[in-house]
């Protein structure tokens, strides 16, 4: 069973097993504290928005901050209300005509990798179509290859193998 349909089933049973309380139940203070019940259940039962875009950045920490900042700002016009360089994080309030005049609230996390690992870039737009996060990674890498032209190649990684940690060789 899927789980929208499976939500629909279980919002249904519990409208009808509410509506029998509050007919067996007196007194309208049961019924309002019933009613308020039964609709927090519902909002509660509501799947979370999870939604989230991401992207792995070959171009460095800086590079990529730079970008996302600029894209964020000066392409894109959008008011930054909050940004942490050392944390990784930029919030914005993200506008677009699906969301009318309202102003929608966004984040932008860049997280670190290990070594020469790449940066990888979360975009969440929680209010809004995820198609709306993927237009802004898609802008990010566009923005990166166009101002910083190809991403610089890793370094390939040593064959070294690791050595033994045990007793040392015996001689035959």
């Amino acid at each position: 069973m899927r789980a929208s349909s499976f939500r629909t089933d279980l919002r249904g049973k519990m409208s009808s097993v509410a509506l029998r309380l509050v007919l067996a139940a007196s007194g309208p203070v049961v019924a309002t504290g019933l009613g308020l019940t039964v609709a927090a259940l519902i909002v509660c039962s509501s799947p979370d928005a999870t939604a989230k875009a991401s992207y792995e950045s070959a171009y460095g920490y800086d590079r990529t901050w730079n970008a996302a900042l600029r894209l964020v700002r000066v392409d894109m016009g959008l008011k930054v209300v909050e940004k942490d360089e050392s944390q990784g994080y930029l919030l914005f309030e993200y506008k677009s005509s699906e969301s009318g005049s309202k102003p929608t609230s966004g984040s932008l996390e860049l997280i670190r990798g290990r070594d020469d690992a790449p940066v990888r870039v979360v975009v969440q737009l929680p209010q809004m179509p995820r198609y709306h996060e993927q237009v802004l990674i898609d802008g990010l890498s566009r923005k990166l290859r166009q101002d910083y032209g190809e991403p610089p190649a890793r370094a390939p990684r040593s064959e070294k193998k690791p050595e033994d940690a045990g007793a040392p060789d015996a001689e035959p």
